[in-house]
């Protein structure tokens, strides 16, 4: 009996601070409205799916998804008038410019208060590897290598590097330089999804394949893939100066080394700490790591499932975890 008569109580307690908790927010007098930049990979449609769901479900707003990129989205946020409020999936270091304008210095855009690493750098397939001895991004220099990776017939092997436009792809691309890899191979830009069709049809044909990678990234769970060696980082051997800060860049910058890890949140207009201050608090409080937002990809980008269907799924078997990012 005291068993159960606790249990009820907890019960009964827990949905009491919910209810609390609604009632004292805007949501509970009228829906509140948040506007989220969308980029089509599989691990911002999780996250942004994820806070669509929990804004919608937990706290009766209406959520519009805004077609966007970086530049856009860190605009919409600063000027704090509902045009875009969340960008679901920033990196720093690549977005620091974005950082130190928005965040340090105008103090318009905050920052989730948890992150969690992220890695990059470039990958093979690992029979692949292991048969032709391919464990360094060096090896991708040898005459032979490239020649294995050259898909056009054109003498030169193919490294993919990432989205055009992009602060990774520009950073790439004076790795490949300095790494001596661009000899004998060149470097492709496209679309994530390009990459990923190239690389299931070099997997499916048992053909060499070198892409850059990163984790989270469902590519782990849908293919037996293997990071490549690289000199281990040291803040003294990057000097990376992107495009739209130097029409010079590629000759002013070099790297010659790794990646450092990288640190992933969200980030959200500070404009909502009035407007919405029930959707500006499980923001700052929402926690994700790596592991997680890998399986929500894989599930996403790899087998095709709809993102909002995954996150129901996810939010439905998970009641603990989402109601520690409400503070229950």
């Amino acid at each position: 009996m005291n068993f159960t008569h606790n249990r009820l109580t907890k019960k009964l307690l827990k949905f009491g601070l919910a209810a609390a908790f609604l009632l004292t927010s805007p949501a509970a007098g009228m829906a509140e409205r948040l506007a989220i930049g969308e980029f089509k990979y599989a691990n911002y449609q999780a996250i942004m799916h994820l806070i669509k769901a929990l804004v919608e479900n937990r706290l009766g707003g209406e959520v519009e998804i805004v077609p966007a990129n970086n530049a856009l989205m860190y605009a919409g946020m600063d000027r704090g008038k509902g045009e875009i409020d969340v960008h679901a999936d920033v990196w720093i270091p690549n977005q620091r410019d974005f950082m130190e304008t928005y965040v340090i210095e105008k103090g318009t855009v905050v920052y989730s208060k948890n992150n969690y690493g992220a890695t990059t750098g470039f990958c093979v397939p690992r029979f692949f590897a292991e048969e032709h001895k391919v464990q360094s991004v060096f090896d991708l220099a040898r005459p032979e290598i490239a020649e294995m990776l050259d898909s056009d017939g054109n003498g030169k092997g193919e490294i993919y590097i990432g989205l055009p436009g992009s602060a990774q792809v520009a950073i790439n691309h004076v790795k490949l330089r300095d790494y001596g890899l661009l000899v004998s191979n060149e470097r492709i830009e496209a679309d994530f999804a390009v990459n990923y069709a190239a690389l299931d049809d070099a997997v499916r044909k048992g053909k060499g394949y070198a892409f850059f990678c990163w984790a989270p990234d469902g590519v782990w769970l849908q293919h037996d893939i293997v990071q490549l060696e690289e000199p281990p980082h040291d803040p003294s051997c990057v000097k990376m100066v992107q495009p739209k800060e130097d029409p010079d860049w590629l000759e002013k910058s070099k790297i010659t080394c790794a990646d450092a890890t990288k640190q992933v949140q969200i980030a959200y207009s500070k404009s909502l700490e009035e407007r919405s201050p029930a959707i500006a608090s499980l923001l700052a409080n929402i926690a994700l790591d790596t592991d997680l937002v890998s399986s929500w990809a894989f599930e996403i980008g790899s087998k095709k499932r709809d993102p909002a269907e995954v996150i129901k799924e996810w939010v439905a078997n998970n009641p603990e975890r989402v109601d520690s990012w409400f503070g229950l």
